[in-house]
Parts: C-alpha cells; sequence; structure tokens
C-alpha cells in the first residue's frame, strides 16, 4: 500500500520548533530569549564593541585617533538599544558572505559609523571606523558577551524565579509548622515530626544554594589572540594596556581576569553551573517528597475545572506539575554538567568545543526555569488533609517507643533502679506490632520511672512528640 506524500513540515511558515522550549513550553521560558538566544548573543557583541570603542575614545588610548561627543556615544548606544528583527535579518545577512560570526558584527558596527553623518550632521563617528575591533581577538568580545547573557539571565530571569520558588515554599513551611505529621525512616513509621519543619527543611537548603549562586562571580578578559596584548602594545606602546583591559571589563560590571590564554578559561562558568545544578537537584529532591506526600495522601490536589488527569480514568488527579518539573531538572543537570566538564579544558591556546558548547547555556537554564514554573504552580494547587495525618499518628504509638526507652535511660544513669536494658525491652513490647494508646500507656505506668517522667509519657500521644519542629522554622527567618 503507497501512503500519500505527506506535508514537509521543516517547509511550514511560521517556522516549527525543533524543541519544546521553543514550541511547548514557550511562555514559561520566553524571557530568556532577551539573554540567552542568538539574537542575544550578537546584540551583545554589538555592545561589547560599542563600549570598547567609546573606551578607547574616551581615554584617549590612541594618539591622534578623534573623540567622540556626547552626541555620538548616545548615537552608538542606540545601535544596541534599537537592535530587533531589521538588525537580526542584516546581521545574518552580512555573516553568509563574512562566514564568520564575530567579524560579521564588526562590518555591521562600521555600516552605522558610516551612516552616522546622516542621523547627526557633524559627526566623529566616520574617523574612528578603525577603532571598532581595534586590536580584539573574537574571544575578547565572546567572552564578555556570554558573560553578560549569562549574568543578565541569572540575576534578571533565573534568581528572580527561583527566589519567588523558595519563598513560597517557606511560606508553606509557617504555615505549616504547628501540623503534626508521622516521620517515615526507610519508608517505615518514625519519630513524629511537622509538615512546616519538613518544607523548612528544603526552603533552607534550597536557600542557602541560592546565596552561592547570587555571589558566583562573572569574568571577563580582553588581552588579544594569545593574552599577552602583543598587537595592542606593538600599535600602541604608550599606553597602559592591563589598566586599558582592567577599567574596561570592569566598567561592565564583570571580574577582570588577568591572566589567560586566548580564551577566558571558563571556571567561572563552571563554578556557577554546578551551583545552578546542585540547586536543582535540591529542587528535585523537593519534587520527590511531594509526590510522595501526594501518594500518601498527606496533600491533596486541587482540581482544575476542564482537567483531564487521565484519558481512561476519570478520578485520576495527577502529580504532573513535579513529574514535568523533575525531568527538566534531570535534563538541566544534564546540560549544566556537560557545559562544567567541558568548558574548563581548551586545547593549549584555543579550540572551539566552547563555542557550540556555550550555545546550549539557554537550554540548560530554561529546563531549570521550566521545573520552577512547574513546582510554584503544583504547590499552589495542594491543600493539607490533616484528618489523614491525624488517623496515621493515632494509628502508630510504637513510635512512643523512642522516648520511653530514652527516658528510662537518662532515669538509670540518674541511679534509679530496673531501668536496665531499656532498648531491648521497647523492641520486644514494639517491634512488628501495632500498640493502642491503652498498650503504651500501660507499659509506661509499670516501669517504676520517677513520678515526673511518668506524667511526661503517659500525658505523650504521637501527635504531641514533635519535639521542636514548630520552632526550628523560625531559623528560615536568620
Amino acid at each position: 500500500m503507497t501512503s500519500p506524500a505527506r506535508v514537509r513540515l521543516a517547509d511550514v511558515t511560521p517556522a516549527i520548533a525543533l524543541g519544546p522550549l521553543d514550541g511547548r513550553y514557550r511562555a514559561a521560558v520566553a524571557p530568556l530569549v532577551d539573554h540567552l538566544s542568538e539574537a542575544a548573543l550578537n546584540r551583545e557583541r554589538v555592545h561589547v564593541e560599542v563600549e570598547w570603542l567609546i573606551h578607547l575614545a574616551a581615554q584617549r588610548v590612541v594618539p591622534g585617533a578623534p573623540t567622540l561627543t556626547p552626541a555620538d556615544e548616545r548615537y552608538l548606544r542606540d545601535v544596541v538599544a534599537t537592535f530587533g528583527a531589521d538588525e537580526i535579518a542584516e546581521l545574518a545577512e552580512i555573516e553568509r558572505t563574512t562566514v564568520h560570526d564575530v567579524k560579521a558584527v564588526e562590518y555591521f558596527l562600521k555600516r552605522r559609523l558610516a551612516a552616522a553623518p546622516d542621523a547627526l550632521g557633524e559627526t566623529a563617528l566616520p574617523g574612528v571606523t578603525e577603532l571598532v575591533h581595534f586590536a580584539c581577538t573574537s574571544e575578547d568580545v565572546n567572552n564578555l558577551s556570554y558573560a553578560l547573557m549569562v549574568r543578565g539571565a541569572l540575576h534578571e530571569v533565573w534568581l528572580p524565579a527561583a527566589t519567588g520558588l523558595v519563598d513560597e515554599v517557606a511560606a508553606m513551611a509557617r504555615e505549616l509548622a504547628d501540623q503534626p505529621m508521622l516521620s517515615l525512616t526507610h519508608g517505615q513509621p518514625a519519630t513524629p515530626t511537622t509538615l512546616g519543619k519538613e518544607l523548612a527543611v528544603l526552603a533552607h537548603r534550597l536557600r542557602r544554594q541560592l546565596r552561592r549562586i547570587a555571589s558566583d562571580e562573572v569574568l571577563g578578559k580582553l588581552n588579544g589572540a594569545t593574552g599577552t596584548y602583543g598587537a595592542h602594545v606593538l600599535a600602541v606602546p604608550g599606553a597602559d594596556w592591563p589598566e586599558v583591559s582592567r577599567t574596561f571589563v570592569e566598567g561592565l560590571g564583570l571580574v577582570w581576569n588577568p591572566l589567560t590564554t586566548q580564551i577566558e578559561s571558563h571556571d567561572w562558568q563552571a563554578e556557577l553551573y554546578a551551583d545552578v545544578a546542585r540547586f536543582n537537584r535540591v529542587l528535585h529532591n523537593l519534587a520527590t517528597d511531594v509526590w510522595t506526600y501526594i501518594s500518601r495522601g498527606v496533600f491533596v490536589q486541587i482540581p482544575v475545572a476542564g482537567a483531564t488527569g487521565s484519558s481512561t480514568m476519570p478520578h485520576k488527579v495527577n502529580p504532573i506539575r513535579f513529574e514535568n518539573a523533575e525531568a527538566n531538572l534531570e535534563i538541566s543537570c544534564a546540560l549544566l554538567d556537560t557545559l562544567a566538564s567541558t568548558l574548563v579544558t581548551s586545547r593549549l591556546q584555543r579550540d572551539l568545543t566552547d563555542s557550540t558548547t556555550q550555545r546550549n547555556i539557554g537550554p540548560a537554564f530554561g529546563h531549570s526555569l521550566l521545573a520552577i514554573d512547574n513546582v510554584r504552580r503544583g504547590l499552589r494547587a495542594l491543600s493539607v488533609d490533616a484528618e489523614l495525618l491525624a488517623r496515621e499518628l493515632d494509628a502508630n504509638w510504637e513510635v512512643l517507643g523512642e522516648p520511653v526507652q530514652s527516658a528510662m535511660r537518662a532515669a538509670g544513669a540518674a541511679g534509679v533502679t530496673g531501668m536496665q536494658d531499656p532498648y531491648e525491652r521497647l523492641k520486644e513490647l514494639t517491634r512488628g506490632r501495632r500498640l493502642t494508646a491503652d498498650d503504651m500507656r500501660g507499659f509506661i505506668a509499670g516501669l517504676g520511672l520517677p513520678e515526673d517522667a511518668t506524667e511526661r509519657l503517659v500525658a505523650l500521644s504521637p501527635a504531641t512528640y514533635t519535639g521542636l519542629a514548630s520552632d526550628l522554622v523560625q531559623y528560615l527567618d536568620d
């Protein structure tokens, strides 16, 4: 049987996205396009070239070169500010001829300098044409561009979203600080806690990673083809080129790296990506814990009107937000781990493995941002089944074996007789058995403990045996 020819989807316009971040999940990650897309890379390249030109002119680094007026500087910076669809297309057209992305940016900017008299009238801009990309290797522009891109994506998009998520988890922890809950260790009933304290642990872990990420250095360099300022010194021997480079890089808001090969070594990127991946993994732990709480019935999902949980089982409300987050965090970590391990190595002065690798920074952050969005949406659709938690606690009086044997140890240490082998006695009483309140209280009453200890233990229940769990949540505010 011959099937009819199919429509070639690659030819459909507008173009169909190959990956889910630019298709199904576009809305959740769109803010990253301003920072980590190919267009954003080219805009930052233009930005770096413009600022380098302004810096050289303002510092009078090259003797005899024209100075720039405030109007000239505004015109140049407007080239960056107005960089949009038409400019993206023009730059692509230039690159088809140059077959070199940074050279295309240089020619693009020189076109704008040539057009400056029409825009400004009397101007010095055409006279500084040869200061565009002066003494630079492509990596001088690229490393600074990527540094600005990553810094912008991190501080303007990813960190605000991640911080918002952690703040919401912390708010849940405070709200549920006093909600007693049976703990499970190894999946088995264990010392009770509060739901708020368990959420506080996760919020605390995530906040610690955010502090590390927010303080990570973002480095940059501008020192020529092999990091020696060779062309700089030969062309203008009187300039203090390391100082010119330092003030320029720091003027961009970056940390100056004084010692590099042709490339900036990317160690700062590896450090940052390792920290973001660690945040991802802690968030993955939150997603799996919350999923487990949902499975156990601790959390009840609030149904969304019109939504379908299963194509065949009408009753289901699936924890899809947390499952989606798990998968995207794993993809993000895989990309971040690859970036971190690949970028720290370059053959001698330079190879191009970093060039193609860095183009995947956007997807690495995109999958993390998508996961953050899913977790936030998932958490907002949860309510606590306090009655289930109370039933679980009341069905597990054997968990009081821990405080009883601990009280016996304390009494024995204080010289009270009859307190020998407390662990073994509680093990014999509780292991493999379900005790009632009467069972446990009867056992306690017959131990011969001091009166105050007996009163404390008889008054205890699984629901009140939560130690300082409620109070510990306050450490989130430190």
